[in-house]
């Protein structure tokens, strides 16, 4: 199950691993998404938000 923020769009990325003897292994990264609620068009409700929106303020909590 592969969430999306419903703010910026960030979704799993795809790349390789690389070990000592230098053979590649495909592997993905999760974004570190969280659930919250949020003032959405004046009305509070739950969106999944990663926590580099969070942080940087682009969503507004309600108080």
């Amino acid at each position: 199950m592969s969430r999306t923020c419903d703010v910026c769009g960030k979704t799993k990325t795809f790349g390789n691993k690389i070990t000592f003897s230098h053979r590649k292994i495909n592997r993905s990264w999760a974004p570190n998404i969280r659930r919250v609620r949020a003032l959405v068009n004046g009305s509070v409700k739950r969106i999944n938000v990663c926590t580099r929106c969070l942080k940087s303020g682009r969503v507004t909590r309600p108080m």
